[in-house]
């Protein structure tokens, strides 16, 4: 299933990648929370509402707005350098690493970025300290979908909701990764949420990032240093991951800056592509 939330906070299902069968009515079937609110998504806790879930209307693809597929996650983390040719583009290239110490992911460990900087393709990105240089990182980015903590890598694929494409968006300089990461819009998510169920392996994917036509990353997810379900170990080994929660897998080689009026387009196999202006 692919789901999709577009417009006004609607929810549908993507059909043949041309229309979306709007199932809001769901919603409806959500469980009722007082504050304090929980520490997760409720649509990605329930997402099995949607399985029987009655079309109000079907809509042309290209006439809505896509936001993120998780409106509410709980944490956002991050893997570093966790393909072995960025490791080494990164420390090769001074505008990358600006004198900070670039080491591998064992080292370098995830790090977390603000939720408040999560947006959808149809809302683009938003260039801040446009006098630094701004750097798009495509990935893979998975949404937890049950809560656990201490999760054996055998068994991380089974926490899982589903996948999309992500962006990790990346302001060069001195700074902790974490300041230069988290301003908003540096967080796409989408363009939806590809179901667990249909990517039984999330480490065959090809992966890629054009900018205005010309292809600047190219990958394959088989070429992590760590893989989704030892991602998903580590990061439960430090906390208790929630329905909703993002990883962010890593970056492949080939990042580079963005400038106001540039155009990306990121692709995922067997997710789709999502189109944004940066602006």
């Amino acid at each position: 299933m692919k789901i999709a939330r577009f417009d006004n906070n609607r929810v549908g299902m993507v059909r043949d990648d041309d229309v979306i069968q709007d199932l809001t009515g769901a919603l409806a079937q959500l469980p009722a929370h007082r504050y304090p609110f929980p520490h997760h998504d409720a649509l990605i806790a329930n997402l099995e509402i949607l399985n029987n879930a009655t079309t109000t209307r079907v809509v042309p693809l290209a006439r809505v707005e896509l936001l993120s597929p998780v409106a509410n996650p709980g944490k956002i983390m991050a893997a570093p350098v966790n393909y072995t040719k960025h490791l080494e583009e990164a420390l090769a290239d001074k505008g990358i690493h600006h004198g900070n110490l670039v080491a591998e992911i064992h080292k370098a460990g995830i790090f977390l970025k603000a939720t408040s900087s999560v947006v959808g393709p149809s809302e683009g990105v938003h260039l801040v300290h446009t006098d630094r240089r701004n750097d798009h990182e495509v990935e893979l980015a998975v949404v937890i979908g049950t809560k656990g903590r201490n999760i054996a890598a055998a068994e991380a694929l089974s926490y899982v909701a589903g996948y999309c494409i992500g962006l990790d968006m990346t302001i060069r300089g001195t700074e902790d990764r974490s300041l230069r990461k988290s301003p908003d819009s540096y967080t796409v998510l989408g363009p939806w949420l590809v179901t667990a169920d249909e990517i039984p392996d999330p480490g065959a994917l090809e992966l890629s990032l054009a900018v205005n036509g010309k292809v600047r990353q190219q990958a394959n997810t088989k070429d992590l240093i760590l893989g989704v379900p030892e991602l998903i170990a580590w990061a439960s080994s430090f906390y208790t991951l929630h329905p909703g929660d993002v990883l962010l897998t890593g970056t492949p080689q080939g990042v580079g800056p963005v400038r106001p009026g540039d155009v990306m387009v990121a692709s995922l196999e067997r997710v789709g592509e999502m189109r944004l202006l940066v602006s």
